[in-house]
């Protein structure tokens, strides 16, 4: 009978370790589809502005978090800009901007 009764504990034990780690799985999930969307708002939006005559000659930086994208850089006026915000803003899972684009 002690050998049946440490087997349930044992098998209980193992059912709510594996329950545990797939709660963590899932958590873990969710947080690389995250990444994985705003790797592809900034891929979009690097894109964006490459393909456009206007600003893909300039040195600008784009990063994603949550889907709010932070443009940095040092840009000649401020058309540029205006034109960087535009391009980024039409880009799905844009959700803010965060301006950090200089004059020079």
């Amino acid at each position: 009978m002690k050998m049946h009764t440490g087997l349930l504990i044992l098998a209980t034990t193992l059912c709510i370790i594996g329950c545990d780690r797939a709660v963590e799985t899932t958590g873990t999930s969710n947080t690389v589809a995250v990444e994985v969307s705003d790797s592809a708002v900034t891929a979009k939006v690097t894109t964006a502005l490459l393909g456009d005559d206007v600003v893909k000659n300039l040195d600008i930086a784009v990063l994603t978090t949550k889907g709010d994208v932070r443009l940095t850089g040092i840009l000649d006026d401020q058309s540029q800009i205006d034109r960087a915000h535009s391009l980024a803003r039409a880009v799905e899972g844009v959700h803010s901007i965060h301006d950090e684009l200089t004059l020079k």
